[in-house]
């Protein structure tokens, strides 16, 4: 009997596919794989049904009206987890991990207003007595991850280039002159495909009240318009990377952009942006194991001289991912 849990060479392969392009047919997935449309079907069932890959839509930060926040919560010892459940249930939040020994929770937080932004920094978060500290974060500039990437670290890539090309489609610039204010009906869009990225147009339909040819015509201009994009959510123990980590980076101002541009190169790195804060660059690192991530830590980033300052964050579990609230995962062995 096959562990519902376990994953090979197909399944890295169509989760590569999936990264390249979330919604592309199975059938077209399968053409480029050399394995049948019902293989392709059937592995990305069970991979999402198991929680380990899935495909989502979600907004742009760089694009949608709003202010992305990176939160870091210090809290009292053995409050954390309660805490970061109860954000989790927040749908101003979208990205929860415990990190740094599990007394500290990094959030995202989307305000869509001024007032949204104080309700949640000057008087929620305050107002938790086992939260012993807040700094918070404001996302300037994306050079990595999201939008800005295939959906996926390079570190998981396993196509050849010619497959890749073949699946390879346009990602949103994340450029234009004004932020992009979404409808009601638009959010309810982002509600279904938050959920699952592969959701049909009949699905949509039902939760908009459009028709499926309007549904079908408004997902492409969000997409056009840089408003929408489609990623991969993995569960990275499952594809043999057990260590992550946060890394938080002082870097002279004169230097941000280069040291962010060369960190998007880097395979490891799943995320990297420059930020308001004590620190001003933030890169989320993915590696097999923690003798992995020590080698890039000396021979990579140490080469990086414009780095004055940095602090690891190792990722202890993450709690909320691209807007859904993850299953808690026994602990799996490294070897």
């Amino acid at each position: 009997m096959v562990d519902s849990n376990s994953v090979d060479d197909v399944d890295r392969q169509i989760v590569h596919a999936l990264a390249l392009d979330g919604r592309a047919s199975f059938s077209k997935i399968a053409e480029v794989l050399g394995v049948s449309d019902q293989t392709v079907a059937r592995r990305y069932r069970r991979l999402r049904t198991s929680g380990l890959a899935r495909v989502v839509g979600l907004r742009n930060p760089v694009r949608v009206e709003g202010v992305r926040w990176w939160l870091r919560l210090q809290c009292a010892p053995g409050a954390a987890p309660g805490i970061a459940e109860a954000l989790a249930r927040r749908p101003d939040t979208s990205w929860i991990q415990l990190v740094s020994g599990g007394t500290e929770i990094l959030c995202a937080a989307r305000a869509d207003t001024p007032a949204d932004r104080d309700a949640l920094l000057l008087d929620r978060l305050p107002r938790t007595g086992r939260i012993t500290s807040v700094t918070a974060h404001s996302m300037l500039h994306m050079y990595f991850g999201g939008p800005m990437s295939d959906g996926l670290p390079q570190i998981f890539a396993v196509l050849t280039p010619e497959q890749a090309a073949a699946l390879a489609v346009p990602r949103p610039t994340g450029e234009g002159d004004e932020p992009i204010t979404l409808g009601p009906l638009d959010e309810k869009v982002f509600d279904v495909l938050g959920v699952d990225g592969r959701a049909g147009h009949a699905e949509l339909a039902a939760a908009t009240g459009w028709s499926e040819s309007t549904v079908r015509r408004r997902l492409e201009q969000l997409y056009e318009m840089g408003a929408l994009f489609y990623d991969i959510d993995v569960d990275s123990p499952s594809f043999g990377f057990h260590t992550e980590a946060w890394l938080w980076m002082s870097v002279p101002p004169q230097e941000l952009a280069a040291v962010g541009a060369e960190l998007a190169t880097h395979p490891e790195v799943a995320f990297v942006a420059a930020t308001t804060g004590p620190t001003n660059l933030a890169a989320s690192v993915v590696c097999r194991d923690s003798t992995a991530l020590y080698r890039y830590l000396t021979e990579r980033i140490g080469r990086l001289n414009a780095i004055s300052r940095m602090e690891t964050a190792p990722i202890i579990r993450t709690v909320k991912q691209a807007g859904a609230i993850l299953p808690i995962r026994p602990a799996r062995s490294a070897a």
